[in-house]
């Protein structure tokens, strides 16, 4: 019965998702008016390549339901990718590519924030909106140079202000370090770690900085651990969290550990890096553990389902995934508010409409505005904890 429920309730929250942007049904079903052709520029291979295959199966997934919601004014979604090899040179050449063909509605970007950075420029001049699922706020800010430039992912600021309050919580942290990357978004983090803590009355102990591709993390934990033997905050992507986790098991370090947002990858814990000790704390979103969350809504039941579909057709769950899954859903409601020709589409429409999106997604509430190109929005983070060898709601 719980099952019959839980697959209502996510039917409902599709229906009020796709009708709620202006889309009408075709008696017939069919794609009378043409496809509506989304282009998405991945991160398949190089150092990106984990991120880039879980946007690419969340991508695929939402295509499929999309197209079989009936929901989408009698029009299809078609997507077509290209591997950027995790190089921004070769990732512009692809979003130029993607700009020549008119059928092309919307581009999403990966999690390559120099990639979006990159490509701001073209987009504007070639008019053409695009999603990135890139963590950096530069990518969407400041909007005067972002006009065709919107964001769905983890937002600094907002993590930051999480963690802080999170510290604040947590008995006996005096000597806090952080150890983050040197590209934009650990920069962001640095910077806005320091303004969060001093709210709470926090201050941290020391900082250290490794490059986004570094492999080899024990001299920089173990620098950290006796600057800081109270907790080590570790703003990393997912890959390099692992192995801050396993460099403090090694180092037998009794502190705490907390993540930001950008380290959520593989649901359960382990592989190569070795085992995330139990406790360790990361702010996201509800996504990476719904199956801890009562389905008393719409919005939270479509979100379990999704959770469902995507282990169901992959084996197992990826963090970031409904980021790319939501920024499908926006710009394809764009369209089709938009009434895109599906020869040529009206690329300024859609991006006027994607300016004005507002969804109860499946990453959490999503609004973009005129004055706000980063569509997450702080209500939809929450702490999780490892336990047993896996992510799980905290408290």
């Amino acid at each position: 019965m719980t099952r019959f429920v839980t697959r209502v309730l996510a039917a409902t929250a599709l229906a009020l998702s796709l009708t709620a942007c202006g889309g009408g049904d075709d008696p017939a079903g069919g794609d009378a008016r043409g496809p509506i052709v989304v282009a998405a520029d991945l991160e398949l291979s190089g150092s990106g390549a984990a991120a880039g295959r879980a946007f690419q199966r969340a991508l695929e997934l939402r295509v499929d339901q999309l197209n079989g919601s009936g929901l989408t004014g009698g029009r299809t979604v078609r997507l077509q990718v290209k591997d950027n090899r995790s190089d921004p040179a070769e990732s512009l050449r692809n979003i130029q590519d993607f700009t020549r063909d008119r059928a092309v509605s919307a581009i999403i970007l990966g999690g390559c924030d120099q990639c979006a950075l990159n490509a701001a420029k073209t987009l504007n001049d070639k008019a053409i909106p695009a999603v990135s699922l890139a963590a950096a706020g530069a990518v969407a800010s400041p909007v005067a140079e972002r006009r065709f430039l919107f964001k769905v992912g983890p937002n600094a600021n907002d993590n930051a202000a999480a963690l802080a309050a999170e510290l604040r919580r947590t008995p006996g942290l005096r000597r806090i370090g952080l150890l983050h990357t040197s590209d934009g978004y650990g920069a962001e983090g640095a910077v806005a770690l320091d303004r969060e803590l001093r709210k709470v009355g926090l201050k941290l102990a020391a900082k250290t900085e490794v490059k986004p591709t570094e492999d080899n993390l024990e001299d920089a934990v173990e620098g950290l651990a006796a600057d800081a033997p109270d907790g080590i905050l570790v703003w990393t992507g997912p890959g390099q969290a692992g192995l801050a986790a396993a460099a403090t098991a090694e180092d037998n370090y009794r502190g705490k550990l907390f993540f930001d947002a950008a380290a959520a990858g593989d649901l359960f814990l382990g592989g190569a890096a070795g085992r995330t000790p139990d406790g360790t704390t990361m702010v996201f979103t509800q996504t990476m553990v719904i199956d801890d969350v009562i389905a008393t809504t719409p919005a939270k039941a479509a979100r379990k389902q999704w959770f469902s579909d995507y282990t169901a057709r992959w084996g197992s769950y990826y963090g970031i995934a409904s980021f790319a899954a939501d920024a499908l859903q926006l710009v394809t409601d764009a369209a089709v508010r938009a009434n895109a020709d599906p020869i040529a589409p009206d690329r300024g429409a859609i991006r006027d409409q994607l300016e004005m999106s507002q969804m109860d997604g499946l990453s959490g509430p999503i609004r973009l505005t005129p004055d706000n190109h980063s569509g997450l929005m702080r209500q939809s983070l929450t702490m999780l904890v490892a336990r047993g060898g896996r992510w799980r709601l905290a408290g």
